[in-house]
């Protein structure tokens, strides 16, 4: 799935990158076919399944980046032997330059799906794959990435879920630490206290503005996830958050704190089934309460919401 948002980021601090997407997988393999990476002159982000084969691919990335040659190349990759590779399955690899021109040309001629010919002389596209696309053009699940007659077709991701994490305590930091790196998510963490936001790692958003207030900025298909150090500034967030829209919204606590915060919330008039919608306490009780725990039990669901928008027909001048 082509990642906009994050190619993108990519080519703001890099003059060129190579993105490399596995096109087609035949047997066993590390990733499934859609899986992407960026590679760039000193660095890369993402991976393709680590190994030799990943290397293989890397390697090549960056002779593309240092020589005039083809914009596009295809690579297959036998996962057995000759990588020290012991999968036995075998890949389709599609490497393709890009920069900020070609980025800017960038043109879905169907609605959230990115069609180009990957051969140097390029023919027609197929009509299969044309009827193809257009069969999955504006569908609600992504198209499956498809090689077909010299063509690729792939969905294009570039709406993430906003998630705003009031708290960056040691749940608070995990959770960010967890989700920031995934394409699903555009995470924020909210912490007045400054000391506490200065130990997350970079690379992670940050806001200190009250709770409240940034709250108030999010909009209808954001994700809250409220773990500020006093509960009484958890019970009016929870009260904040009630009455607006949201995709998801969590509480880190115990039973006991959920049961007395849904009568306050009641008392402050909050019907049952709208309460209901806040999940408490977070997380999958079976994997324990660390904070690393709770944060992998909270991916999971969120994992499982629909991002609000995918682009659809996405088109540059």
């Amino acid at each position: 799935m082509l990642d906009l948002a994050t190619l993108s980021t990519a080519l703001d601090a890099q003059d060129a990158v190579v993105r490399i997407v596995l096109a087609e997988v035949r047997g066993s393999t590390p990733r499934e076919a859609g899986t992407e990476m960026l590679v760039w002159a000193d660095g890369a982000s993402g991976t393709i399944g680590g190994g030799r084969l990943e290397w293989e691919a890397m390697a090549a990335a960056r002779d593309m980046l240092m020589s005039d040659g083809p914009a596009v190349q295809l690579y297959t990759f036998a996962l057995g032997p000759e990588l020290n590779q012991c999968c036995g399955g075998a890949v389709t690899a599609v490497l393709e330059l890009w920069d900020n021109a070609r980025y800017r040309a960038l043109n879905c001629a169907f609605a959230g799906i990115y069609v180009r010919p990957i051969r140097a002389e390029p023919s027609d596209m197929p009509h299969p794959l044309r009827r193809k696309c257009a069969k999955w053009e504006n569908h609600d699940a992504p198209m499956p990435i498809t090689l077909q007659g010299g063509w690729l077709a792939e969905p294009v991701w570039c709406s993430r879920l906003p998630v705003f994490i009031y708290g960056a305590g040691h749940v608070g930091r995990a959770l960010a630490q967890v989700l920031n790196p995934m394409p699903n998510f555009d995470v924020c963490v909210n912490d007045t206290r400054l000391h506490e936001l200065a130990k997350l790692p970079n690379g992670i958003k940050s806001s200190h503005i009250k709770p409240a207030e940034l709250m108030g900025t999010a909009g209808p298909n954001a994700a809250h996830l409220i773990m500020t150090p006093e509960h009484d500034h958890d019970l009016s967030l929870c009260h904040t958050v009630l009455q607006r829209s949201f995709a998801y919204a969590g509480l880190i606590g115990s039973a006991t704190k959920w049961a007395r915060f849904r009568s306050r919330l009641a008392a402050l008039g909050h019907d049952q089934a709208a309460i209901s919608r806040i999940i408490c306490p977070i997380g999958d009780a079976k994997l324990g309460k660390h904070p690393q725990a709770i944060a992998v039990g909270v991916a999971a669901q969120l994992l499982t919401i629909k991002a609000p928008e995918r682009v659809k027909g996405d088109k540059r001048e």
